[in-house]
């Protein structure tokens, strides 16, 4: 048993991650322990890490960011029947999570104390690099497509039965977006959705029956008319620009007129303090034109956190009735695909910077 531990520590806002020793935690009823192998950051990382206090308040610093892990277990807790020490697993670290906000369960670092309901088991053909790339992405397309207050679609299954029904998401190659479309197709839907063109075909391969370019002066129009004899699910808005457009489609299509929000356009945070009256009458000005837009179009929307699934028996429909099984039967892959920045805490840093830069169509990962 490992009496010791090393992490990434976000020790004030706005610097540089530090490796340091941190305490070990056991694990305690319905939780394990897993001796991380590969880790993936995400926007929320480095967006914590330039405004803590304004994204997750709750939490007091110094603190262990991470949401994305994949490794081995060490130790099991009291109640865990579904895992043993051994087992290859991959998990939404949920540390950052406003009920539960506790450092040890955070993801970047050495030994991450993981909940039983967000842990599914890997089969031996996909590294803990390829798998750590899914679950906040995960989550979050989870949260939006099957949560009863969302989308509501039917849960995910390995043979499912088809809707009859076609769900937008703009901003495929997201990594929300890569975990969606496979998701919807799981759940009986047809996707259309957006990319650069350059990943069109990667997209149809994880299941997209049409792929249109986001910067196309025509590109509402056209998703319109591809709409015209199709029955809508509702759709996943990702990236700038997004609500506004899928507010548009679906109030021009038939069916339901819901929009479930993955990501705010709001301006960039603000570098200093002197910045944060404009940025806020920004974050204003969108927030009341976004929701007189979506009333005289008939679209709700509202905005998803991918972390609402946790303790929720979505949670449980992914993580362990879906996702082993899927991943076993290779009818849901690890999406986007990793690219590996480095080896060692010491690199989280620069993954986030890297990520911070934009990335299309891959998951920045570090191995450990």
């Amino acid at each position: 048993m490992a009496l010791t531990n090393k992490a990434a520590v976000l020790i004030t806002k706005a610097s540089p991650l530090v490796v340091q020793s941190v305490k070990y935690t056991t694990a305690g009823e319905n939780e394990m322990v897993v001796k991380n192998g590969a880790v993936a950051v995400n926007p929320y990382d480095w967006i914590i890490q330039e405004a803590q206090n304004f994204v997750v308040p709750w939490v007091k610093l110094p603190f262990i960011l991470g949401t994305d892990v994949a490794g081995e277990i060490v130790e099991v807790g009291k109640g865990v029947t579904r895992f043993k020490v051994g087992d290859r697993v991959v998990a939404h670290a949920t540390g950052l999570n406003k009920p539960i906000n506790l450092i040890s369960q955070g993801g970047f670092q050495e030994y991450t104390v993981l909940r039983d309901d967000m842990t599914s088991p890997i089969p031996g053909f996909i590294s803990y690099e390829a798998a750590c790339v899914m679950p906040l992405g995960l989550s979050t397309a989870a949260c939006a497509l099957f949560q009863k207050d969302y989308l509501a679609l039917p849960f995910p299954t390995t043979l499912p039965t088809l809707s009859g029904k076609t769900l937008l998401i703009w901003g495929g190659a997201t990594s929300v977006g890569c975990n969606a479309i496979q998701l919807a197709r799981a759940a009986g839907c047809e996707v259309i959705t957006t990319a650069s063109p350059k990943n069109n075909a990667y997209l149809k391969q994880l299941g997209a029956a049409e792929v249109f370019d986001y910067r196309s002066p025509t590109v509402v129009r056209d998703i319109i008319a591809a709409f015209k004899n199709r029955q809508a699910a509702g759709a996943i808005s990702i990236g700038t620009g997004s609500i506004k457009a899928c507010i548009e489609v679906l109030g021009a299509c038939q069916g339901t007129k819901f929009v479930a929000q993955c990501s705010l356009d709001f301006p960039p945070f603000p570098k200093g303090v002197f910045g944060f009256p404009p940025f806020l009458f920004g974050v204003a000005t969108e927030v009341i034109s976004g929701t007189v837009r979506s009333r005289m179009k008939g679209v709700s929307t509202k905005f998803v956190n991918g972390g609402d699934l946790v303790g929720k028996e979505v949670g449980k429909a992914i993580y362990e009735d879906f996702l082993p099984k899927a991943l076993d039967a290779r009818t849901f892959v690890p999406a986007p695909d990793p690219h590996v920045v480095g080896k060692g805490l010491e690199w989280v840093q620069e993954a986030m910077d890297i990520n911070k830069k934009g990335v299309s169509a891959k998951k920045i990962v570090v191995t450990l």
